[in-house]
C-alpha cells in the first residue's frame, strides 16, 4: 500500500498553508470508530499486517474502486482499544453525492471485521484533518485489583494481584503530570529522537468504576498529543507509587531525568482505550 497517492493532507508534519489549500479535496468525511485492539496490529497501516487503518482503506477501495488514504487522530499500538478514534479522508464531490452518509456507514460496517465498528459518520469542511484539527485526546486505562481474576473485564484491564493500593498517593503523583513537560522518560526509547518530546497534559484523574459488577480503577488522561506508549508508561510509573515503592514526588524526578530507564514499566496494552478525540 506504499504506492498510494493521498487525497488531501496526510503528512506527519504540520502542513504549509499554501500547499495544503492547493490540495484540498472536494469534501472530507470523518468516521468515529471503535475497535477491540487485540484483533489488530495497531491502528497504522503496515504491509502484511491486519491494522485498523488498513482494513478501513481496504473497505474504501472496494466501495470507490480506487486507493483512498485516511488520516487517524490516534495511532494506537497493538492491543490498544478505541471507543472514539476519528478517521478522516477526502472524496471527490461526485463520489460523495453518489453514496449518502448513512449508506456509506452501513457499507463500511458490512465490509470491515467485526472487531471494528464505524459508530458515527459526518461531513466536514475541506480543511478538516482528524489529526491536525484535534485539540485534545482522552485515554482511559483500567486497573483491576483482586486475588481472583476478572471475568467480563479480562480483555480490558491490567489485572494486579493485590487486594489494596494507595489511591491517594497515586492521585498526588498523577497531579504532577499535568501541565507542559518533556515526556522523554515516558515514551519508547527509540522514538524519543524522532522529534520533540514536549507535550501538554491537561488532566489526570483517578477514580473507581464498575462494569457488570466488577470493580476497577480508571486512570483518565487528557492531553493535546501523546508520544509512543506514553500513557502506558505513565500508568506503569503510577503503579510504582500506588504499591508504595516510590513516593508521589518521584514523578517530578522522572520527568526531570528525561531517560526511559528512570520510569516504571510499560503497562499492558489491553488496559488502554482511546476514549475520545476533542475538536
Amino acid at each position: 500500500m506504499t504506492d498510494k497517492q493521498p487525497v488531501g493532507n496526510t503528512s506527519t508534519e504540520a502542513p504549509q498553508i499554501g500547499a495544503f489549500e492547493a490540495n484540498l479535496p472536494d469534501t472530507v468525511v470523518a468516521l468515529t470508530v471503535a475497535y477491540e485492539g487485540s484483533h489488530f496490529s495497531g491502528f497504522a497501516r503496515q504491509e502484511g499486517q491486519r491494522t485498523v487503518q488498513g482494513e478501513l482503506e481496504k473497505a474504501l477501495e472496494t466501495l470507490y474502486h480506487r486507493d483512498i488514504l485516511t488520516t487517524g487522530a490516534g495511532r494506537t499500538d497493538t492491543g490498544v482499544h478505541a471507543l472514539g478514534n476519528v478517521v478522516s479522508f477526502g472524496l471527490e464531490q461526485a463520489e460523495f453525492d453518489a453514496r449518502g452518509l448513512d449508506k456509506l456507514q452501513s457499507s463500511l460496517n458490512a465490509l470491515v471485521p467485526d472487531a471494528l465498528v464505524v459508530k458515527r459518520i459526518a461531513q466536514k469542511p475541506a480543511d478538516f484533518s482528524a489529526r491536525f484539527s484535534a485539540k485534545a485526546r482522552e485515554y482511559r486505562y483500567r486497573l483491576y485489583f483482586s486475588a481472583a481474576p476478572p471475568l467480563f473485564l479480562e480483555p480490558y484491564v491490567w489485572w494486579i494481584k493485590l487486594p489494596t493500593i494507595d489511591i491517594p498517593a497515586m492521585k498526588a503523583a498523577a497531579a504532577l503530570f499535568e501541565g507542559e513537560h518533556d515526556f522523554r522518560s515516558f515514551c519508547v526509547a527509540k522514538s524519543a529522537d524522532l522529534g520533540p518530546t514536549t507535550r501538554e497534559v491537561n488532566k489526570v484523574l483517578i477514580f473507581p468504576s464498575q462494569h457488570l459488577g466488577e470493580q476497577n480503577l480508571v486512570v483518565q488522561i487528557i492531553g493535546n498529543a501523546f508520544l509512543h506508549s506514553m500513557v502506558r508508561v505513565m500508568v506503569g510509573t503510577l503503579m510504582e507509587v500506588g504499591m508504595g515503592k516510590q513516593p508521589p514526588s518521584w514523578i517530578s524526578e522522572v520527568l526531570e531525568a528525561r531517560d526511559r530507564q528512570s520510569a516504571g514499566q510499560t503497562a499492558p496494552a489491553k488496559g488502554l482505550t482511546l476514549w475520545r478525540v476533542i475538536y
